[in-house]
């Protein structure tokens, strides 16, 4: 690492002036993040047919899933059946939300749902010491009607409840769901980034293929997992 290109050493003055020219940019994303947040509480929704998940006590209604809350979010984690280890991204994109109680605030709720029977997805995440409520779809086609099916990505929906009603009111998958990251933002701050090949760098940075500093499913169960 020390014979990798760094970033150029200048006067306090010349950084200022180049970090406030950078700061007239990081204010207008903010604004427009902003923006784009208003336009989904303006997004309308769709009813949905009722739906029939698994959990740790067995089947339970999609409306109950909300646990008494007006609001849900669902992480649909992608599930290779027979897999010791199953993605490594939803693994690590998971293993980071151990406090999620701040939802109460906000009269909502956050889940996962996999296709993975119920035992195994269970063993799952306590073997990578995951903390969320986990759910299975195995037996039910709602995995699929919310964009991951059996064989197919993740992704994130959010429902709205009214009574024993359930509304679909946005979802997202890909990149989509690295706003809920609070992993890529803190790299993203250091002068190297992620280091991936498809990054606009510097010449001179030091890059490798996608994900390879991402954390595997192994890794992420010998820090968080029961033996950790």
């Amino acid at each position: 690492m020390t014979n990798a290109a760094q970033p150029p050493v200048v006067a306090e003055d010349e950084w200022r002036n180049a970090l406030d020219e950078l700061r007239v940019r990081e204010k207008a994303a903010t604004r427009e993040l902003d923006a784009i947040a208003a336009q989904r509480r303006r997004l309308p929704m769709v009813q949905l047919p009722e739906y029939t998940l698994v959990g740790a006590d067995g089947p339970v209604r999609l409306a109950d899933v909300f646990d008494g809350k007006t609001q849900l979010i669902t992480y649909h984690h992608m599930w290779k059946p027979g897999a010791e280890w199953q993605c490594p991204g939803c693994t690590g994109f998971t293993s980071q939300f151990t406090r999620l109680g701040f939802l109460d605030n906000y009269d909502a709720r956050f889940v996962i749902v996999t296709q993975g029977p119920i035992d195994e997805a269970l063993a799952y995440a306590e073997k990578v010491g995951n903390r969320m409520t986990w759910y299975s779809t195995a037996d039910s086609p709602f995995g699929a009607d919310m964009g991951a099916g059996p064989g197919e990505g993740f992704a994130v929906n959010v429902f709205f409840r009214d009574g024993d009603e359930v509304y679909r009111t946005w979802h997202t998958d890909g990149r989509g769901t690295e706003q809920l990251t609070y992993t890529f933002p803190l790299i993203d701050l250091l002068p190297y980034g992620r280091q991936e090949e498809w990054q606009d760098s510097p010449e001179g940075w030091p890059q490798q293929p996608a994900y390879a500093g991402w954390s595997g499913s192994e890794s992420i169960a010998a820090a968080y997992g029961p033996k950790a």
